[in-house]
């Protein structure tokens, strides 16, 4: 154990003199570090399972730029955010009847009007229910009035631009003459730019915010002591969203690159791990026996390392329409051949040393003489090859998946790429939904690329300088 502690402390001491190996090291720990803290982190907790569903994202705008665009433009846009916090209050007049009223607050002071507010809240029970909204003129607008009857803990959702297109015209038909009424209704409008705007007759020509703070008010009106409505919540769907802004289909990027972000390092680490350990063994066995098995083995190597893998992993994908676990499980019956010439060279300087002729004078079987003397020369060779093998295994991945093959269950960078490229992104100039996961299947890459070769600089004898 004391070798062990002392060899792990001198490999650290090399190591830190190697700065690209640090920052290959940084990113992978942040990385890891992101993983653990996942599902903090998830602005949307239900990526994971809900990526292809599209009520789970209805509330988003779609192919929305970054929140942090608005730093870099005259013309602040309204965030899509989320309002939790309301203020509860219960009355009760003299004829006996009981309402509760939801107010929540929202400060508006960007230039554009949101796309929509959309109110959230769980209903039980029978029970007519009336939304407002008051502006900071202090005009209140009933917008929504409906009865609700016989829930059972059931999702309402009503939206101001939808639900709220009547009292925005008639709100409107008081500012603006009969004529241009006459040529407008209620459907032609959008809601929001007629509450959020501040109303004149020429309300129509160009939008002028009304800046300050508004009010939503939900008010539920109690039929029986069953009637309740719980965790109610409103949405502000805004042109800018999240750190990463959103797609055609209204999802949060951002969401759905921390949620790929596991499957990268799984992908690459797992598919590495297991085909350089297959390869150093293969290798180490066909150096040792020599002979016939030894070219039999070669024969074999030569075999698979002649079929272009990428060709195959396409066919069979599209073939077989393969899981995760599979496409992990082709890529290692294809990638354990990287290692076996380099281990196979090395074993065979090995096999020829002193102490290896003594262990055979004593008797030693080969399984000792290859685990006990040979295996554990050649091991840390096996951590930097596995290093250098991340990179491929990720972009091979994300190539299939690219191409619409790969497993449509769960979120990878290659599918959000696959998607962004099906929807037009770079001819529509949604960059947001193009680039950010090109460069993390860069930067993911380059980290393990870093790693490699600085773990090679230190482990291979060749290389070895110091």
């Amino acid at each position: 154990m004391k070798d062990f502690f002392g060899a792990l402390s001198d490999f650290w001491k090399e190591f830190k003199k190697e700065k690209t190996g640090l920052i290959g090291l940084g990113i992978v720990i942040v990385s890891l570090l992101i993983i653990i803290f996942e599902p903090l982190l998830l602005p949307w907790k239900d990526t994971n399972t809900k990526w292809r569903n599209i009520d789970y994202w209805q509330d988003n705008t779609p192919s929305a730029p970054p929140v942090w665009t608005n730093w870099f433009t005259p013309t602040k846009a309204t965030p899509t955010s989320r309002i939790d916090e309301y203020a509860h209050e219960i009355h009760d007049d003299e004829a006996g009847f009981v309402s509760e009223t939801y107010t929540f607050t929202y400060h508006y002071d960007t230039d554009s009007s949101p796309q929509d507010i959309i109110f959230h809240m769980m209903g039980n029970g029978t029970f007519p229910l009336v939304c407002e909204i008051v502006r900071p003129d202090g005009n209140t607008i009933p917008f929504a009035q409906i009865y609700e009857e016989g829930l059972f803990d059931q999702d309402i959702r009503l939206s101001l631009n939808n639900d709220g297109k009547d009292a925005a015209f008639e709100l409107l038909k008081q500012y603006v003459s009969e004529e241009v009424v006459e040529q407008l209704s209620s459907r032609s409008i959008q809601s929001t730019s007629i509450f959020f705007g501040a109303l004149s007759d020429k309300s129509l020509e160009a939008f002028a915010p009304l800046k300050g703070t508004y009010q939503f008010k939900i008010t539920m009106y109690r039929t029986d002591e069953e009637s309740s409505i719980k965790a109610p919540y409103v949405i502000v769907t805004g042109d800018v969203s999240g750190l990463l802004g959103t797609d055609s289909e209204k999802r949060d990027l951002f969401s759905g690159l921390l949620a790929g972000l596991k499957w990268a390092l799984a992908i690459g680490i797992v598919t590495s791990a297991i085909s350089v350990l297959i390869g150093v063994m293969y290798g180490i066995i066909s150096a040792y026996f020599g002979g016939w098995v030894d070219t039999a083995m070669q024969f074999i190597y030569q075999v698979f390392n002649s079929i272009p893998v990428l060709p195959v992993l396409i066919v069979s994908s599209a073939i077989f329409k393969p899981n995760i676990y599979t496409l992990i499980g082709v890529m290692v019956f294809f990638f354990w051949t990287g290692s076996v010439m380099t281990v196979r060279s090395m074993a065979l300087q090995i096999k020829e040393e002193t102490y290896i002729e003594a262990a055979r004078a004593l008797g030693a079987g080969h399984r000792r003489i290859i685990f006990k003397h040979m295996v554990p020369l050649l091991i840390p060779y096996s951590f930097a090859s596995m290093a250098l093998s991340v990179p491929s295994a990720i972009v091979y991945e994300s190539s299939v998946s690219l191409l619409g093959l790969g497993d449509a269950t769960i979120v990878t960078w290659g599918q959000i790429l696959h998607d962004a490229i099906q929807a037009g992104a770079i001819l529509k100039g949604i960059w947001w939904w193009v680039l950010p996961p090109g460069l993390l299947i860069s930067i993911m890459g380059m980290s393990f690329a870093f790693l490699g070769f600085s773990m090679d600089k230190i482990l291979h004898p060749k290389l070895k300088t110091r």
